[in-house]
């Protein structure tokens, strides 16, 4: 029995966390499957408690990524090269793990294949924290842009003496208007009315606002008396 080479695995998501990752070795003359102890943690099982095979190994995979991983496979078991699936499985306790599993089908000197060398990388607890840390992010965003366009309808009430929804609809009209998000008109009329040097401008801007919003409300009424 070949000795497995060991196999070093890094993921920023985790930072100091150990990323579990383990080799295997698959001998095509003799159909023996070989696991390091990380393989078979992976799937749920220590040493001894299972027997590998390629069976065993697509009998975890995903119901739905099973055909291709299965086809994958066989094409290098075939003709050799490299290969690469990023996947799902199901442990030995039905617990769900998205792994990456890759490797290289090896020739001999005649191009006969000897052997599949590969590894699996369990990226499980790395799609979470990243999937935790998107959410946390797009929430953050959500409510900063509210924070934004919550000034800026003040601000247009403030100036226009005019009420919370009157100030929504101006600021929507002047967006769609002009193709752009909402949160960037209500970004520009913030970032006016924090500067010291800016107010002239700003009320400018808002009246102009205003008046368009006035023709194009006037407009429609011409339109759809």
């Amino acid at each position: 029995m070949t000795e497995l080479k060991a196999l070093q695995a890094y993921s920023s998501a985790l930072a100091t966390e150990d990323c579990l990752a383990g080799t295997f070795r698959y001998d095509v003359a003799s159909g023996e499957l070989q696991w390091s102890e990380q393989i078979y943690q992976i799937h749920g099982y220590h040493r001894g408690e299972v027997v590998p095979t390629v069976g065993v190994l697509m009998q975890h995979v995903h119901p739905d990524d099973r055909t291709p991983c299965r086809e994958i496979f066989e094409d290098v078991c075939r003709g050799g090269g490299f290969f690469a699936n990023y996947h799902r499985l199901f442990d030995a306790r039905r617990r769900e793990r998205r792994v990456l599993t890759a490797g290289e089908g090896v020739l001999d000197s005649d191009g006969k294949l000897l052997f599949v060398d590969g590894f699996i990388l369990d990226l499980t607890r790395t799609v979470q924290l990243e999937t935790d840390r998107s959410a946390r992010e797009a929430v953050a965003g959500a409510i900063g842009t509210r924070g934004l366009i919550e000034q800026a309808k003040g601000i247009l009430m403030g100036i226009l003496h005019i009420g919370s929804d009157d100030a929504f609809e101006r600021l929507s009209a002047y967006s769609q208007h002009h193709n752009i998000k909402l949160a960037h008109t209500a970004s520009a009329i913030v970032r006016l009315a924090n500067s010291t040097h800016e107010s002239a401008t700003l009320r400018s801007f808002v009246h102009a606002l205003d008046g368009r919003f006035s023709q194009r409300r006037d407009g429609e009424r011409v339109l759809h008396p």
